[in-house]
């Protein structure tokens, strides 16, 4: 047999799933660690900044299209809201549609238990391949994987999936999985892998784009069409009719969706909708945010199962992993709002610096700090240090569709690594300086101590440097890290409390220390 019809399974197929250390994402190192790895990589930076920018400039097109934009992430906003807040009871009710309509239902708590239910179906079906359409919550809780162990060969169909499968790479962008990839390396991927797993690359293969989706749809054909088994996510989940909706751009998920015997879609408990009228809302909102179009190019909806037409045997696996403990936070919830729309990722200055392989996690950039650690919770030190990978500056509040308020999150989470530092008892420089702060100005005579000092310190920097200087060096240890990172200005060489007596007490002043005129024209509250 030629390369063309080879079939590959998994057992031929064991390097196409990278190798993990023991733990997986959450053995990431911390955040700065990964963070200052992922700088020294200009390459990274340029693909980046070339993607973002395109996806940011055709939101903004589109966006400026529509006059009711804010009305309409408004309306999103408290749909989701009132969806969480009933959750329970809109669960039980896509449930029954879905049972009713003709669907297995299957309840997962965590990411093994999904993962076992999957792998127990696909062998059921009697097959030791599967298709796929993208879907974040199967990265999340590492299905590929699962499935490769069990003898099962996963082959992504997304045209991003599929270069991030191919390269041994793990995804970086929630919806351009494969952005920190540019067209050169992508040619080289496709012509170095294909042939190892299926359909070769053509002969003469270039890195134009026409070229390289061509030589994808072509190594991808015979999968769809020998594939008896599927698994898909799921953007949205109808309770009132348990219709499953997946949106896409290529068309591979309308193939996964309809071609094969057997369908499994794993989908999180947070995308349910009460109304198949709530789509209209988030129809328009989703294409816009995420790729900077009118209407999604693709979107498939099914029902359960119809005789005759589609696949047969319908299963639905719902996955909690951690999304129930997110639910009873009150202001972390709002992250279960996120559509996996990527707009705020396309706006962070952080990601757009590091890319997604930073983060320790499928979820990157500012969904991804907020979600991540209350979907794995605190434990390990890379879910910790998320929360600190942002500068705060709310540009990812103005893009998201459905108004979630990352800010907010984000400090809350910090105040939640701030005390789990706490409760470790064990010796951390920042809980040792923090505390001397707190005792220093504890009380107004220490206080006035270490500012007479800093102004001291002060004029005897500013003489001794001919007053040029203005931030000190380097400094030495403990403060080394501190300080590669920051600069630190140099006191001033008088505190503001005693340039703040000398002025109350000059002529003119009032006893308050403002002058008559300031009196007569401040503004009060």
């Amino acid at each position: 047999m030629n390369a063309t019809t080879t079939r590959v399974t998994s057992r031929d197929a064991a390097r196409l799933t990278p190798a993990p250390p023991p733990g997986l994402l959450e053995d990431s190192p911390v955040f700065p660690i990964a963070a200052k790895r992922e700088l020294a990589n200009s390459q990274l930076r340029n693909n980046l900044a070339r993607a973002t920018e395109t996806i940011r400039t055709k939101r903004a097109i589109r966006v400026a299209e529509v006059p009711r934009w804010e009305d309409l992430r408004t309306a999103a906003e408290a749909i989701k809201n009132a969806t969480l807040r009933h959750l329970d009871d809109y669960l039980l009710q896509a449930e029954a549609n879905l049972i009713k309509a003709g669907a297995h239902v299957h309840w997962a708590r965590d990411a093994a238990q999904a993962d076992q239910i999957v792998v127990d179906l696909v062998k059921a079906s009697g097959v030791d391949e599967i298709v796929k359409v993208k879907s974040m919550v199967t990265q999340e809780i590492e299905m590929n994987e699962a499935l490769e162990a069990a003898g099962v060969a996963a082959w992504e169909t997304d045209l991003a999936e599929l270069i991030v499968q191919l390269g041994h790479d793990r995804p970086s962008h929630v919806l351009v999985p494969a952005i920190h990839r540019n067209r050169a390396e992508i040619r080289d991927i496709f012509v170095e892998e294909m042939g190892r797993y299926g359909t070769p690359a053509p002969d003469g293969l270039t890195d134009d784009p026409a070229e390289l989706t061509a030589a994808a749809r072509q190594h991808l054909r015979d999968k769809f069409l020998r594939a008896r088994t599927s698994t898909s996510g799921g953007n949205f989940l109808v309770a009132d009719t348990g219709t499953l909706v997946v949106v896409e751009s290529e068309g591979n998920g309308r193939m996964c969706v309809t071609l094969p015997d057997t369908l499994i879609s794993v989908v999180g408990i947070e995308k349910v909708v009460p109304t198949f009228e709530d789509l209209e809302v988030f129809m328009q909102l989703l294409p816009r945010s995420s790729t900077g179009e009118r209407m999604n190019p693709y979107t498939s909806m099914w029902t359960g199962v119809t005789p005759g037409d589609g696949p047969q045997n319908v299963h639905v696996v719902l996955v909690d992993n951690g999304r129930t403990k997110a639910l009873a936070d009150p202001i972390g919830r709002q992250a279960l709002r996120c559509i996996r729309c990527s707009a705020c990722m396309n706006v962070c200055p952080i990601y757009g610096h590091v890319g997604g392989h930073a983060y320790g996690s499928v979820y990157p950039g500012p969904i991804g700090i907020i979600l991540t650690p209350q979907l794995r919770g605190m434990s390990a030190p890379v879910d910790r240090s998320l929360p600190y990978a942002s500068t705060l500056c709310g540009a990812c509040v103005d893009v998201c569709p459905v108004k979630i308020n990352f800010p907010e999150v984000i400090v809350h989470l910090r105040h939640k690594a701030a005390d789990l530092k706490k409760a470790d008892r064990r010796p951390h420089m920042e809980t040792l300086v923090m505390g001397v702060v707190g005792w220093l100005f504890g009380r107004e005579s220490r206080y006035t101590w270490v500012t007479t000092a800093s102004g001291l310190v002060g004029r005897v920097l500013k003489a001794g440097l001919d007053g040029r200087q203005k931030f000190f060096g380097w400094l030495p240890w403990p403060a080394t890290r501190w300080s590669q990172a920051r600069d630190l200005p140099i006191p001033a060489s008088q505190p503001f409390r005693r340039q703040w007596k000398k002025r109350s007490s000059s002529p003119g002043r009032t006893p308050e220390g403002l002058s008559s005129h300031d009196r007569d024209t401040e503004v009060r509250p």
